[in-house]
């Protein structure tokens, strides 16, 4: 079962294929959430500290009874935070929220602070002092894996450049109709793997009838089509749904999309932005 695969990460360790995405979940569904999830068999939890709810998240791995090390958890840097002493203070906050003694990974939210993400101002020398945090956090065993989200090839080359740790993860917007791919093929060939945020394009994927059509072909939902894409194009999948008996169908996507399906996905046009 998709559920319970795992992907080999460049360090050695496994990331869980399908997680549990806390993106948009209101802090007083986060727990609940977070326990359904783990009930319903998922291991990986993806959050980050300006969702604003890892205290939650953590209350809900507390109340899951599930043993720590068997349950992936990440969170992020935030996007503001562009100086070693703010990303190395938001990795304790955010182990204290949580209320955990490490991460499995933790990631620099985006290269460029929200308000600026779309424009060419160059972060680079401060991506590089958040990053060297998270070096340091690794050797002191606050972390197991550290990577980066929303990261372009230029962001990546930076990185590898004046950095020692290649990142383990690059978390970036992949669903169908919007799929980057010559950015996956780049994280592919450093080894780096891609994880697909928001794959059900925060319900984009819902109003387009050829998905709908393809969906019916292969006797699935359309969400469980779009989550099988994202698999199927060798990342991980992280849907974010609030409802138990949707956890429980995204994780049903044991099914396989013919080439020619893949192609036309990969070739649907819907447009969505950094999250």
């Amino acid at each position: 079962m998709k559920i319970q695969e795992t992907i080999t990460m460049n360090n050695g360790l496994q990331i869980p294929v399908l997680g549990v995405g806390l993106w948009q979940v209101k802090k007083e569904d986060a727990s609940r959430v977070v326990k359904q999830g783990i009930d319903v068999g998922y291991r990986h939890i993806d959050d980050a500290a300006a969702y604003r709810n890892e205290e939650e998240a953590g209350e809900g791995l507390r109340l899951s009874g599930i043993e720590r090390e068997k349950i992936f958890v990440t969170t992020k840097i935030p996007a503001e935070y562009k100086s070693y002493e703010k990303a190395k203070k938001s990795i304790d906050e955010s182990l204290e929220r949580l209320g955990l003694e490490y991460l499995d990974l933790i990631l620099i939210h985006a290269p460029r602070p929200w308000p600026l993400m779309f424009t060419n101002l160059n972060y680079d020398k401060k991506n590089v002092e958040v990053y060297k945090a998270m070096e340091d956090a690794l050797k002191e065993g606050k972390v197991k894996s550290i990577g980066v989200s929303n990261f372009s090839e230029h962001d990546i080359d930076n990185i590898l450049a004046n950095c020692d740790v290649v990142p383990a993860v690059n978390q970036i917007c992949v669903f169908a109709g919007n799929t980057p791919k010559d950015l996956i093929d780049y994280c592919k060939a450093k080894n780096i793997v891609v994880e697909a945020y928001s794959p059900l394009g925060t319900g984009k994927v819902m109003k387009n009838d050829a998905l709908a059509g393809m969906a019916a072909k292969y006797g699935v939902s359309v969400p469980q089509l779009a989550i099988a894409y994202t698999l199927q194009l060798g990342c991980v999948s992280l849907p974010k749904t609030t409802h138990k008996e949707y956890l429980v169908a995204n994780a049903k996507v044991d099914f396989e999309i013919s080439p020619e399906d893949m192609e036309a996905l990969l070739n649907l046009g819907i447009r969505q932005k950094a999250l």
